[in-house]
């Protein structure tokens, strides 16, 4: 494992107040800095780009293909991401990242002052810049729990939505400035480029501590199949998930055919819907700046059930709004209804993942959020097509609260928050007197169990918590026996796939692995412990 942790020894933080203090830190705030200037580069490119596509060809079908080769690369990279954050060294994968967008803008900057731009190549830039966007996410999601405490993560996450949202506002803004200047977007590449280099400089200054092991780094592919198989076990990212995915599939209404609404309204001219979309901005900036005492009141469910239904009384209100001025305020609301509920199950995904597969189980949660956004856009699109603009937005906005009613029992906070933090395991194993290589394997491990048949049904239910916990660790496969002959002796085995993984395991050992152990052991009869044997896949065998 080589990601790195935060260094041991900080400089000293400023004391700011509420939804500002993760800023206090020097390690966050330079970091936050970095992500404000990626947010602005990604803006600015899809404005400069599209404007460019328009200049190269009349078709509407390659001007819309802008946008689809921006954000493909989320769908195709979101896992393998994932997996390479957590395989590698943090900080230099992100600083790598800015300089991709880096050396993609200046190709793009090079060929606008060279007049030697097509159609398709403009295509296979713009996914080879969503390439590095598509990477740094993860990582960057991975890293912010790091370098703030616990307390503080609902409010830093906050702050990157504000980011976000900034961005949202600024960097069309300064690209439609610069393309006024220069033709053909190349001031705006330039542009891009200095900022992917800065921001990779200010990170490449963060001094961290990796976290060094005696094991080999983990394999790509396995990496990617232990990130799915903690996920699939993982019952409140399951459901984190979920919500974030019906919530952007009922977001998606609004937001593809918000400049269809902008262009339906009195007056309305080239700046409606860029002002439309920054009162959304900032009202998303405006709750941003509330969460912490908004929190102290209210739970994440409540944060969602309120945020999707403002959301979808608000979306109504804004396709029915008669003016500009009607629409404005009820846009700026909405911005406050959606950040809040995007905000609340960022911060419950983040709580709900360990920081070894973080990056890994954030890149889902992306590719959920996208993933609800395009199928949104195209059933609602659809709809739209085939009857109006109103009604596919009043149906969406029926069908958010409707499913959230339905999956009502569905909490992203019932109980009490894992304790992911790292922890010993408890007893020594005895070391192996055979010879074994790290890539041998398959390794089964068994457990032995005594306990009173009559306790057997609750002992059953503490054994399901613990199938889940190991396949969250990586086994393969799990199982639980009964003895025929000895009522009471149960044996649970469960399965590595190599050496390596099963003393890489034992290294993800966590405080709430701990009191699943002890809730285990509350069941065991002998004085000693649980008998634990190991056995290793015969060469012959496989």
């Amino acid at each position: 494992m080589s990601t790195s942790a935060p260094d041991p020894s900080p400089p000293p933080r400023r004391e700011l107040p509420g939804a500002l203090a993760p800023l206090g830190g020097p390690v966050f705030r330079s970091l936050w800095f970095t992500w404000a200037a990626a947010n602005l580069t990604m803006w600015m490119n899809d404005v400069a780009a599209a404007w460019l596509m328009t200049s190269l060809t009349t078709s509407p079908v390659m001007v819309a293909l802008v946008q689809t080769a921006s954000t493909l690369p989320v769908f195709v990279l979101g896992l393998p991401s994932g997996a390479l954050a957590d395989i590698l060294d943090r900080r230099r994968y992100y600083a790598a990242t800015q300089m991709w967008v880096a050396a993609v803008a200046l190709v793009l900057a090079t060929l606008s002052l060279l007049g030697g731009m097509t159609p398709a190549l403009l295509l296979a830039l713009t996914f080879a810049n969503g390439i590095g966007l598509a990477l740094r996410w993860p990582v960057f999601s991975a890293i912010v729990p790091s370098v703030v405490t616990r307390q503080e993560l609902p409010s830093a996450l906050a702050l990157n939505g504000i980011s976000m949202n900034l961005a949202r506002v600024v960097g069309p803004m300064i690209a439609g400035a610069l393309l006024t200047v220069m033709a053909g977007g190349a001031a705006v590449f330039v542009l891009n480029a200095v900022l992917a280099v800065a921001a990779s400089w200010l990170i490449l200054r963060w001094k961290s501590q990796p976290q060094t092991s005696a094991l080999p780094g983990e394999r790509f592919v396995g990496a990617m199949r232990v990130g799915v198989q903690h996920v699939a076990q993982n019952p409140r990212m399951r459901i984190v998930l979920l919500r974030i995915f019906t919530f952007f599939l009922q977001v998606a209404s609004l937001s593809a055919l918000l400049p269809l609404v902008a262009l339906r309204l009195p007056g309305a001219g080239p700046a409606t819907f860029t002002v439309l979309l920054a009162a959304l901005g900032g009202g998303a900036i405006v709750a941003a700046l509330c969460f912490p005492a908004l929190r102290a009141r209210f739970g994440r469910d409540a944060f969602v059930r309120a945020g999707t239904v403002m959301h979808a009384a608000l979306s109504v209100a804004v396709v029915f709004a008669p003016n500009l001025w009607l629409a404005l305020p009820a846009m700026m609301l909405l911005g406050m209804a959606w950040i809040s509920t995007a905000n609340t199950l960022s911060v419950a995904a983040q709580m709900a993942l360990p920081d070894w597969v973080r990056a890994r189980g954030m890149s889902t949660y992306q590719m959920a959020l996208m993933g609800g956004s395009a199928a949104g856009s195209m059933i609602w699109g659809w709809v739209a097509s085939h009857s109006s603009v109103n009604t596919a937005v009043v149906a969406a906005a029926i069908a958010g609260p409707l499913f959230l009613l339905a999956t009502r029992r569905l909490s992203v906070e019932g109980g009490a928050e894992m304790d992911h933090t790292p922890a010993a395991v408890a007893g020594v194993a005895e070391a192996p007197v055979i010879p074994i290589e790290h890539d041998e394997g398959p390794v089964m491990v068994t457990v032995e169990y005594f306990i009173d048949p009559a306790r057997a049904d609750d002992f059953a239910r503490v054994m399901q918590d613990t199938r889940a916990a190991r396949r969250r660790q990586g086994v393969l496969s799990w199982g639980l026996f009964r003895d025929t002959a000895v009522p009471g002796r149960y044996l649970e085995y469960f399965v590595d796939e190599s050496w390596t993984e099963h003393l890489r395991r034992q290294e993800r050992f966590t405080a709430a692995d701990r009191d699943l152990r002890e809730q285990r052991l509350a069941f065991h009869l002998r004085p000693e412990v649980p008998r634990v044997q190991r056995y290793l896949a015969d060469r012959a065998m496989r």
